[in-house]
C-alpha cells in the first residue's frame, strides 16, 4: 500500500515530486502517474519504457531499503523525461554481473533499466544519507521538436 508523506506540488507543467512508503503493489499507481504526465507533455510514446524502468527502481526500494521510504521526482526534460527515486539506503544498487550467472534472482532489473533507457546512473547524497537513482528517456527529437 503506498503511503504519501510528502508531496510538493509544482503543478503539471514540468515536473511531479512525492515522497511514498512504497509495497509490493506500489508501482501500478506510480506507473499510472508517470503515464498521465507524459501524455500531458505529449511524451506518450516514451510511457511503456520509462514505467518499466519506474518499475524495477520502486521493486529495488520495497526489496532493499529498511524502511521502504522514497520520493519520486518527474521532469519533463526539452528531449524527454527524467525520473528520479531517492532513498534513505546508503546500499548503492549492484547490477547482475557475468560471475553472478544468467540464473542468479536477483540484479538484473538495473540490466533491464539501461536497455529501455537512453541514460541511468546512481547519485550519492552528501553525507551517505542515501541516493537517488535516475533515468532519462528521449523522444528521439531536437530541442525545438524537429526531428
Amino acid at each position: 500500500m503506498n503511503h504519501a508523506t510528502d508531496l510538493l506540488d509544482q503543478g503539471v507543467g514540468g515536473s511531479y515530486r512525492m515522497s511514498f512508503t512504497v509495497g509490493e503493489h506500489s508501482a501500478r499507481p506510480l506507473r499510472r502517474i508517470l503515464r498521465s504526465y507524459l501524455g500531458r507533455w505529449e511524451l506518450a510514446g516514451l510511457a511503456d519504457d520509462a514505467e518499466l524502468a519506474l518499475t524495477e527502481l520502486v521493486a529495488n526500494v520495497v526489496r532493499h531499503v529498511p524502511d521502504r521510504r522514497c520520493a519520486v521526482l518527474i521532469v519533463r526534460r526539452p528531449r524527454g523525461v527524467r525520473v528520479e527515486v531517492m532513498d534513505g539506503s546508503p546500499v548503492l544498487p549492484a547490477p547482475a554481473g557475468e560471475a553472478d550467472g544468467e540464473l542468479a534472482e536477483g540484479g538484473h532489473g538495473l540490466r533491464l533499466v539501461a536497455a529501455v533507457t537512453d541514460r541511468w546512473d546512481v547519485t550519492v547524497l552528501p553525507g551517505g544519507a542515501g541516493k537517488t537513482i535516475w533515468f532519462e528517456c528521449d523522444d528521439g527529437k531536437g530541442v525545438d521538436g524537429d526531428p
